[in-house]
């Protein structure tokens, strides 16, 4: 592994670590998300302090990372500028989910995924919105959203012909369906909360 190529996934791990949820809900008086509901650092979670605009922020700026990080890597190594973006997206993402600020507890990496996706090659990330949009509005269950709209990231790079970003963003599926094992268990069971509905489990809004 090239020396650049360690910095662009350092440098993305490092965007990608900010908890912005923790951040917002700290200093809007919400409390410390740590404690609240599952204690994961995404907007899913930062919607059970009842303020949903909190959550469309962390959303929206837990996006914009994963793009943030791709862009600055492609602008800083011009040599090889796709490569150095998909191992600083790749950092995003695992920042995301494991930020060393927080005891590598994070969030589970669906919104930060999509800024990637974005940045990386645009349609493919519109596809990639949609899905998550249309999955959240027929079923209400945000973890369906979030890893049917993962899952479908590398298929919808290939058949678009994006083939060079497809190991990085199968990968990062994998990682993303990872973070969900619990989510799994729990749409088997028939006890996965649907959005706006009781229960504490935690889905995956982006």
């Amino acid at each position: 592994m090239s020396a650049d190529l360690i910095i662009a996934l350092a440098l993305g791990y490092l965007v990608g670590s900010i908890p912005w949820g923790v951040v917002l809900t700290r200093v809007t008086g919400a409390g410390d998300l740590r404690t609240i509901g599952s204690g994961s650092t995404g907007a899913t979670n930062v919607l059970r302090t009842g303020r949903r605009w909190l959550a469309a922020a962390t959303l929206l700026l837990d996006l914009l990372k994963g793009a943030a990080a791709v862009l600055i890597a492609s602008a800083l190594f011009s040599q090889a500028p796709l490569v150095a973006a998909m191992a600083a997206g790749a950092g995003a993402v695992v920042g995301h989910c494991y930020p060393v600020w927080l005891g590598f507890r994070g969030g589970k990496g669906v919104a930060t995924l999509m800024g990637v996706v974005l940045a990386l090659a645009w349609p493919v990330g519109l596809v990639f919105a949609a899905i998550w949009l249309v999955l959240l509005a027929t079923t209400r269950i945000s973890s369906i959203a979030g890893m049917g709209a993962a899952a479908s990231a590398p298929l919808t790079a290939w058949m678009l012909g994006k083939g060079m970003i497809v190991p990085v963003l199968l990968g990062l599926a994998v990682l993303v369906l990872w973070r969900h094992r619990a989510n799994i268990v729990r749409l088997l069971q028939g006890t996965e909360p649907r959005v706006g509905g009781r229960g504490s489990a935690e889905g995956s809004m982006p």
